[in-house]
This record gives C-alpha cells, sequence and structure tokens, in this order.
C-alpha cells in the first residue's frame, strides 16, 4: 500500500467491496484503509495518520448516514481492539473470562458491529498502528494530552475534507484515554464550528487529579469494583446478593460511611474504625487486619494480589473474572501494566492476528511498517499530562477533561453523550465516571442528555459475548435517540 520512505508526501487510500452476512441479511459496504497527512497551520507536514473505515451507501432519498469516529486509548495504543474484538464489520470471539488458546483464530462477521447505525472511521493516534509522525515533527508536539487533541482535531477536520461527509451526523468513540481525549476533543471540533450529535465513552476517565498521592476519591470510586469481584470469586459476606443489589450497597457505602472514615483519618474513633473495616472486609473479601493495616486505602494492585493470595493466584487488572498463577517471580522490576496483566493476556494474540489478517486479506494493506499495536512504554513517559481546560487561564498538571465536557454539552444542547463501563474493570472503575459526570455541573435539562450503562464485563466490554450483545442494543437506541435516525 504505501513504503516509509513516501510517509511526507502520503494521503492514498485503498478501496475493497464486501458484504456482511447477518440473520438472513446482506449488508453491501465500502471498506477504506489510508492515511490523511496532518498539517500545521503553515502547511508543514506534523502526522501521517492511519485510518481504517467501512461506509454503507444509502437508500435512494434516505438521510444522510452517520459518521463516526472511532480511538483506543493509552495514551500509546492503536484502534484495532474497538474494531476487530468490538465494532468493526469483521469480529474475532474472545474465550473471555478465560484466556482465548493460541491461533487458529476465528475471524467471522459482526452480528454486533455499529456498522448497522453509523459509517465507522476507526483512527490510530501518532505513532500507534500504521500512524507516523512526519516531516520536522518532534515527539513534544504530539505527545500530551492538548498536542493529541489539536492533531486528531485537524484528522478529523481533513478526512471530512476527503470524504466530502460535511452534512453527515457527527459521533465520536473513545475507550480508556480516548475517553478523556474524546471529552476534550469534542469541546475543540464544536468550538471551531463542527457540532457533534453524540459521544460515546467506554471504560471513562475524565479526573485524572482523583489518582493522586494524598486523595481519597480513587479508593471510593474504587470500592464497587472490588466487591463486584470479591462477589465474582466467591469472597466476602454478600454472595445470597444479586449483582446489582450489591453494587448499589457498595456505592451507598463507598459515598457515605466509607468516604467519612477516609476523610477522619486518625479522628475516627475505634468503634467507627473497627465498623468500617467490618464492613469493607465483607465487601471486598479481605481481612480486617489487612484494610486495617491499610487505613481502609486499598488499591487496585494490592487487591489484585491479594483477594487469591491462598490459592497462589493473581486476578486481572483489566477484567477481574481473568486469573492468572502467581506463586513466585524472580524480580521486581518495572512491568508494563497494558500486557503484565490476566485479561490483556488473555485476548491480545487473539486480537493482533485476526487485525492483522484482515488488513491484509480485506483491506488490501500492504506495506513494510510495522503496526504497533500497543507503543504505550514508549509514548507515556514522553507524554505532557497538562491540559489547558475551557475558562482556566492556566494548564492543570493533569487532565480535568469533564470541564471541557460541560461546555460542550452546554455549547450544543442536542448533544448527547453515553457512559459505558465494566464493572470488573479496576483500570477506569465504572463508578468513577458516575462521580466525574456528577460533577459537570448541568442544568437538569442537560443532565437527561447523558446515559450510563454499565455491564458484567471488564476494560474492553465487548471482548464479552454476553455484554456486546447488550451494548450493541444499546448503543442502537443511543445513535437513534442522537440522530432521530431509524438503523438499517
Amino acid at each position: 500500500m504505501f513504503d516509509p520512505q513516501d510517509l511526507p508526501l502520503l494521503e492514498e487510500a485503498v478501496t475493497t467491496e464486501h458484504t456482511l452476512t447477518l440473520e438472513g441479511r446482506t449488508l453491501h459496504y465500502t471498506a477504506t484503509a489510508g492515511n490523511v497527512a496532518v498539517r500545521n497551520d503553515d502547511g508543514s507536514g506534523r502526522v501521517s495518520m492511519f485510518y481504517a473505515a467501512y461506509s454503507v451507501e444509502p437508500a435512494a432519498g434516505a438521510p444522510a448516514r452517520p459518521l463516526t469516529f472511532l480511538f483506543n486509548g493509552g495514551p500509546g495504543s492503536a484502534s484495532l481492539w474497538l474494531n476487530i474484538g468490538g465494532f468493526g464489520p469483521r469480529r474475532t470471539p474472545t474465550a473471555t473470562p478465560h484466556a482465548t488458546p493460541p491461533a487458529p483464530y476465528t475471524v467471522q462477521d459482526n452480528p454486533h458491529t455499529l456498522l448497522l447505525h453509523s459509517d465507522l472511521v476507526f483512527l490510530d493516534a501518532p505513532n500507534t498502528g500504521y500512524s507516523r509522525l512526519i516531516g520536522e515533527t518532534r515527539e513534544d508536539e504530539v505527545y500530551g494530552v492538548d498536542q493529541d487533541v489539536d492533531t486528531f482535531a485537524r484528522a478529523i477536520t481533513r478526512y471530512l475534507e476527503l470524504s466530502g461527509r460535511w452534512n453527515a451526523p457527527r459521533f465520536l468513540f473513545g475507550e480508556s484515554y480516548g475517553t478523556t481525549r474524546a471529552a476534550a476533543l469534542v469541546q475543540r471540533l464544536q468550538n471551531q464550528g463542527l457540532d457533534f450529535n453524540g459521544v460515546v465513552l467506554l471504560s471513562t476517565m475524565l479526573n485524572w487529579a482523583q489518582n493522586n498521592l494524598g486523595l481519597d476519591q480513587e479508593h471510593i470510586n474504587l470500592l464497587p469494583s472490588l466487591a463486584a469481584t470479591a462477589w465474582f470469586h466467591g469472597r466476602g459476606a454478600h454472595q445470597d446478593l444479586a449483582l446489582e443489589d450489591l453494587l448499589t450497597s457498595a456505592s451507598e457505602f463507598a459515598q457515605g460511611d466509607y468516604a467519612r472514615a477516609l476523610q477522619m483519618g486518625d479522628r475516627l474513633c475505634a468503634e467507627e474504625a473497627a465498623a468500617t473495616a467490618e464492613r469493607m472486609a465483607g465487601l471486598t473479601g479481605l481481612s480486617v487486619g489487612e484494610i486495617q493495616s491499610h487505613r481502609f486505602r486499598i488499591g487496585m494492585e494490592p487487591f489484585r494480589y491479594a483477594l487469591l493470595a491462598d490459592e497462589g493466584r493473581v486476578v486481572g487488572r483489566f477484567d477481574t473474572r481473568f486469573v492468572a498463577e502467581h506463586q513466585y517471580v524472580v524480580g521486581d522490576g518495572g512491568a508494563d501494566p497494558a500486557t503484565d496483566d490476566a485479561a490483556t493476556a488473555g485476548v491480545n494474540s487473539t486480537h493482533l492476528s485476526a487485525f492483522m489478517e484482515h488488513l491484509r486479506h480485506d483491506l488490501g494493506v500492504t506495506t513494510t511498517l510495522k503496526y504497533r499495536h500497543l507503543h504505550n512504554m514508549f509514548i507515556e513517559p514522553r507524554w505532557d499530562w497538562s491540559h489547558k481546560a475551557p475558562a482556566i487561564d492556566h494548564p492543570h498538571p493533569v487532565p480535568m477533561v469533564e470541564l471541557d465536557l460541560s461546555a460542550a454539552l452546554r455549547r450544543n444542547p442536542h448533544l448527547r453523550v453515553a457512559v459505558l463501563g465494566g464493572v470488573y474493570d479496576l483500570a477506569t472503575p465504572y463508578f468513577s465516571a458516575e462521580v466525574d459526570v456528577s460533577r459537570l455541573y448541568l442544568a437538569p435539562k442537560l443532565r437527561e442528555n447523558v446515559r450510563f450503562h454499565h455491564y458484567e464485563s471488564g476494560h474492553m466490554t465487548f471482548v464479552d459475548e454476553s455484554a456486546v450483545a447488550q451494548m450493541s442494543a444499546d448503543l442502537g437506541a443511543f445513535y437513534a435517540e442522537a440522530t432521530d435516525h431509524q438503523p438499517l
């Protein structure tokens, strides 16, 4: 398709025609794989950004089909996960919540594809996938919260120019760090004159300040997911409760007595401390002594190793239903948090292998470039985390993009937002999103524009065969509401 030496001049694409057969229905669609040249204001090249796009020709007289731009997170992740793992026209099933066996893998027409509701453009972030910096571009010009948003805004605008899709209903779909990007990006694009119909936030992280040492909100947000994990593995004192009832009880405790205990610190009387530890032990499956020794602050990593320690096993980070044997490991240095995890390891090979086959055999992509599906260990240490939020004069040292999302909703009262998450995700707890969105401080009418859905799944909710079916139905309803347009 292209050669690395041609990247500074590249803006080419390969187009192929396909059919999708679902329950007796045949859908004809066009797939386009290529690059857009992201340029600076002076016309110099910044990034050659790779995309995989799928579109359906609307019937004669039908309204314009929606157009959704999708991206994963990291920072440092390509977009294959949302594509081949979730909502593209082709999908590979996994054995979630168990590790998927090695190849050969199945790649099949996707009954859950969002192509039924919208045309799709999957974008790879700079220096992930096949996207690369070009010309004299420095890493610090693209590696950062605001730099990244500016680059994506230029890429999306350029794609609209190339495709002529200016009058299509527009959506953003971000996962993980992609939700941070999407919240700031919709504000940036709308301020530039491009209103959006909807934003989908999956495994959401809007306020990164809450993770700073010494703050308690992270522990409050995490507690319902700890309780769900203990319940799933048969630990704790609430096996008789239905999961939803347990989550309600855990969230009420987290925001009530537990939050008070954290804020009181050493001022908490002995009776309250004992009662809090006892209640927390019942929810999390950990011992009262361990909870007290951590002053009620059980972080993600200590919990992962403590819950099933008596079995010599560790639960997953991105999906705590996954487990791995962990008797003894030589070495205590740092490991890649995106891959040193049973949940990621359980699907990583499946998705990369299936997507590379999809690129070659379905989309006709040929190149000598390496596809960087995960480049986070290189990009994250170089990332500029500061962010200039709307109506704030100076950049904050970490992104607090709920301010951007709030401004976007107030700027465009027709904007709809879907907030999705998995209850077994410790990396971006679903309850954290509910807390963050409650601090958008919207007028009552605008609050109705935001919808929440959580699923019995993990970070990549869509890899679960049960969860993805419900997600597809929920997203179909969301698109219909945001466009007043019925799906195909």
